[in-house]
């Protein structure tokens, strides 16, 4: 079993667990049980259809090999490279250029890139990207990122619950209780982010340079990424910023925005690259 797996896991039974509580912290045992009601459905949501959850957020858009056969083409020769299925390919028609992969393993996984990144970068920079992102599949990444969005928002969503729908009523309820869940859940969903995406991104990386030899071209799409994402806006949920390739919200107005950075900063990744730290 990987190391990944067992993290999924452990995010699962943690998300299972924290429904219960709050289910049982606003109805007693009732809620208890409803609680561990809707966290089975959703953590079997979670690890089945994480893909189809995750594409259809980003509002991606399949494509063929007849429209747009250099996509194609590049991600068979990683994943041949690889010995990986190859994935569903998606477009989305976001302006700022950007990319992720998603689902619970290479067999059931699927890669999308934005407009954006079609305009801006050259064929061998999306093949750096995309190189990237095939190494996030075969690492088993994919899985446990959509997992971990999940997660943040639910966990932000049942802590708000729990502070406006029946906290404050129910005969012996803790208004301090509701304000933890309400100020420190958010924080927690947060920061489990923070530590699962930094570490995999800069493997992902490595990674993706090895498989095709070369770091430069993924440092040159990411120097342009980068400049972008601080000028486009991109409409995605911050619980769900973690899967793309460059953080699609750098250019928000953010409090404490280096707390919650998602990603590693981009220039040390472009470094890393350059300095060749995946052929080491």
């Amino acid at each position: 079993m990987s190391k990944n797996t067992v993290k999924t896991a452990v995010i699962l039974a943690a998300f299972g667990g924290l429904f219960m509580l709050v289910g049982g912290l606003i109805g007693g045992t009732s809620g208890f049980t409803i609680g561990f009601i809707v966290a089975i459905a959703f953590v079997g949501g979670q690890y089945w259809f994480s893909d189809r959850i995750a594409i259809a957020a980003a509002r991606a858009v399949p494509v063929t090999e007849e429209q747009m056969p250099e996509y194609y083409r590049i991600v068979r020769e990683l994943t041949e490279r690889v010995g990986m299925p190859m994935p569903r390919l998606y477009v989305t028609q976001d302006r700022q250029p950007n990319a992720f992969a998603t689902g619970r393993n290479p067999r059931h996984a699927a890669v999308a890139v934005t407009q954006g990144i079609l305009e801006i970068c050259s064929w061998d920079e999306l093949r750096g990207v995309l190189a990237h992102e095939i190494s996030h599949v075969g690492n088993r990444d994919t899985l446990i990122t959509s997992v971990a969005a999940g997660l943040a928002l639910m966990i932000t969503f049942a802590s708000r619950f729990a502070l406006f729908f029946g906290g404050g009523d129910r005969e012996g309820s803790n208004i301090f209780e509701m304000l933890a869940l309400f100020i420190l859940a958010p924080l927690a969903a947060a920061l489990l982010q923070m530590a699962l995406s930094r570490s995999r991104e800069y493997e992902a990386d490595r990674s993706g340079a090895r498989l095709i030899g070369d770091g430069e071209p993924l440092a040159r799409a990411l120097a342009k990424l980068d400049a972008a994402s601080k000028q486009i806006p991109m409409n995605v949920r911050p619980e769900a910023s973690s899967m793309y390739i460059v953080n699609p919200l750098t250019g928000k107005d953010v409090q404490f925005k280096n707390l919650f950075m998602t990603h590693p900063p981009t220039q040390d990744r472009i470094s890393r690259l350059r300095a060749r730290e995946w052929a080491r």
